[in-house]
């Protein structure tokens, strides 16, 4: 088995006036190391077209989740989506990656815009073999990965983007590809690169989507662990036995909390040196020990990063409030989002005197449910995640 894993994000936008969009992503996994994405855009925008995409990328993905083949897959599609009498053409088109093991990419194609893939930082013109299942032209692709490869799934609401406003034609295929190659080389997550790719559409349309677009994007790279350590544990005893359980795991650590930093500076014996910079006014100083990749303060920062979880699970609005920033909770989101891939999680069952102050909002279920809320996260954002608690 390799080393390399998946990071996938996509983000849609809706047409405008539509509370519904009409395209849909479904990723489900297969194990640990295989993994069918499929992007659906239904015909037209609002509920018809959220519906169909829906249950076009629903079908897909689970018959290829349980093993059924691709022919299967697209006829039963076929069958169940007919062709629009009117238009003529397909009540939903789609695009499947299909990741093996890791180790390869089937892609499929069905009236999508084509898959743009990037290898070192290049557009890379991949094989695709034509086929024809249920009456359908599709498009086969297989291609063995290597890090640093990036596949970019679109629905047509991006090369459609600034018709008759930006550009006369559409914003071209040609003009997205040299797009995603100036983002490649700065090493942005899949979400962010879909985010902007996507924010970019939105500026074409003036704000004002004249359909809905999506961009999926998949970033293959090396697996990375990290290691993080929130509370003492519960009995001092276990002082020791937690600490060198955290700092025998290779990553980066990172460690959560003011009474927390002092035992480790203890267990270390090297000098805990607190910071007086406040570099965000909500958001408590770091500290520095040696032999520790981030100090921060507990409760407060870690109950930041979740609410910028929660907002890059969603719309990754508040992407630019800890992308550049210094704060602890800032440093923290960089180091899980963007760098991590495997995550152990150190919770210290310890509960804080300090917290126990009736006027504080902070006790222990607080503290508990925030560790399990962020592990939530971060599994939804494809980490793998182990939780000790002490």
């Amino acid at each position: 088995m390799n080393d390399l894993c998946a990071d996938i994000g996509y983000k849609s936008i809706n047409h405008y006036g539509e509370q519904l969009c009409g395209d849909h992503v479904d990723i489900v996994e297969q194990g640990d190391n295989s993994t069918v994405i499929v992007l659906a855009d239904g015909l037209g925008s609002g509920v018809k077209a959220s519906i169909l995409s829906t249950l076009t990328s629903k079908i897909i993905s689970t018959m290829m989740a349980e093993g059924l083949s691709l022919e299967d897959c697209v006829s039963t599609i076929a069958a169940t989506l007919p062709v629009c009498s009117v238009r003529g053409v397909a009540y939903s088109t789609f695009t499947i990656m299909h990741l093996i093991d890791n180790q390869r990419v089937e892609i499929i194609q069905y009236d999508n815009p084509s898959v743009i893939m990037l290898r070192e930082d290049e557009h890379y013109d991949y094989p695709k073999t034509e086929m024809s299942i249920g009456g359908k032209k599709i498009y086969k692709s297989v291609i063995k990965l290597q890090e640093g490869d990036i596949f970019v799934a679109m629905s047509d609401g991006c090369p459609h983007a600034g018709i008759g406003m930006a550009y006369n034609f559409g914003w071209k295929l040609e003009d997205i590809i040299s797009f995603v190659e100036t983002l490649a080389p700065v090493g942005y997550t899949a979400k962010t690169l879909s985010t902007m790719l996507v924010d970019e559409c939105n500026k074409l349309y003036g704000q004002k989507p004249g359909d809905d677009a999506t961009a999926c994007v998949v970033r293959i790279r090396k697996r990375v662990p990290m290691n993080l350590l929130f509370g003492s544990p519960a009995h001092r005893d276990d002082d020791n036995r937690m600490l060198s359980l955290f700092f025998s795991k290779e990553g980066k650590h990172i460690v959560c909390g003011g009474t927390t930093s002092t035992v480790v500076a203890r267990y270390l014996h090297k000098e805990l040196r607190p910071s007086l910079n406040f570099v965000a006014d909500d958001i408590p100083p770091t500290a520095e020990i040696e032999g520790v990749d981030l100090v921060t303060e507990g409760v407060i920062t870690v109950n930041k990063v979740l609410s910028y979880a929660q907002d890059y699970l969603k719309d990754n609005e508040t992407y630019s409030q800890w992308a550049y920033k210094q704060d602890g909770a800032s440093q923290i989101a960089r180091l899980l989002f963007e760098e991590a891939t495997d995550i152990n999680f150190f919770v210290g069952r310890a509960i804080n005197p300090a917290h126990q102050n009736p006027d504080l909002p902070i006790n222990f279920s607080i503290k508990m449910n925030l560790v399990k809320d962020l592990c939530d996260c971060l599994q939804r954002m494809g980490k793998r995640v182990k939780v000790s608690y002490f």
